[in-house]
């Protein structure tokens, strides 16, 4: 199975990314790929949720999800669009940061919503609430695949493995973390976070990841990741924007997981 995951730099015009974005799919099927992967919030980064109230989409009207439909039925290949900023119908307005898994027709096979918001105060110049702007989700989803069954999150969501746990139990052989991080965080815990939960449940991890500088005031970690079911990198993308192509072997969820089958050895028990 040949996966590829893009990493770019977007900007706060959805359509200005869009370009870029599908031409690096397009590359990435042209260079075999079956399964091509894209960072969190493919359509914008911005800092500003005016701005993003005057050029969101709901999502039966995105452009951006429905071209890259296209692209992936064009293609034939499978496509996980990280996710999308999108309105909803929330009152209180705010957006979804919403996943997509496409098949090769171009259809919707499942959709994530991320559970786990980023409200953090990471130091004394740099904080995120992401809730402000974002509802969170309330249910996993497993997208069934020609491959395996694929867990999906997005980001923040790497720093509860309970719901990696619960991906896993339910079928998942791949997990896939789609990632605009901070700089500072994933200097510190990216890539140990991400093994961690490869290691936990005995999957791959396809984490695809915005880099760069993204304006004045955001910029994103880069270095998407994929990790083995035995916990080792097998390819790290830096802080370029590119395509990272990886063959990957299922069978080594099999043998990970027989080899420590702790997926098998949780037990109940009382809180403290």
């Amino acid at each position: 199975m040949r996966v590829a995951l893009i990493q770019f730099t977007a900007g706060d015009d959805p359509a200005a990314n869009l370009g870029p974005l599908r031409d690096m799919v397009r590359q990435a099927a042209q260079d075999g790929a079956e399964f091509v992967l894209t960072p969190e919030v493919s359509n914008i980064i911005s800092t500003s949720r005016r701005h993003q109230q005057n050029v969101l989409h709901h999502e039966a009207e995105d452009p951006t999800l429905a071209a890259l439909r296209y692209e992936a039925h064009a293609l034939g290949v499978w496509l996980l669009i990280g996710s999308l900023a999108l309105k909803t119908d929330d009152p209180d307005g705010r957006f979804a940061n919403r996943s997509f898994m496409i098949s090769p027709l171009g259809d919707i096979v499942a959709r994530y919503d991320k559970i786990h918001m980023f409200d953090v105060q990471i130091d004394a110049t740099e904080s995120y609430r992401e809730s402000a702007g974002y509802r969170p989700g309330d249910r996993a989803a497993v997208a069934q695949t020609e491959f395996c069954p694929i867990g999906m999150t997005i980001c923040y969501d790497m720093r509860f493995p309970h719901l990696y746990r619960v991906l896993a139990k339910a079928g998942a052989q791949i997990i896939t973390v789609p990632a605009a991080f901070s700089p500072v965080t994933g200097a510190a815990h990216w890539e140990s976070l991400l093994r961690a939960r490869a290691i936990e449940n005995g999957v791959f991890i396809l984490a695809p990841a915005m880099c760069g500088q993204h304006g004045p005031k955001r910029a994103t970690y880069g270095h998407s990741l994929v990790v083995s079911p035995w916990g080792e990198v097998l390819a790290d993308a830096g802080v370029a924007p590119g395509i990272t192509m990886v063959d990957l072997d299922l069978a080594d969820v099999g043998r990970s997981r027989q080899r420590v089958p702790s997926l098998t050895h949780d037990r109940e028990f009382k809180g403290p």
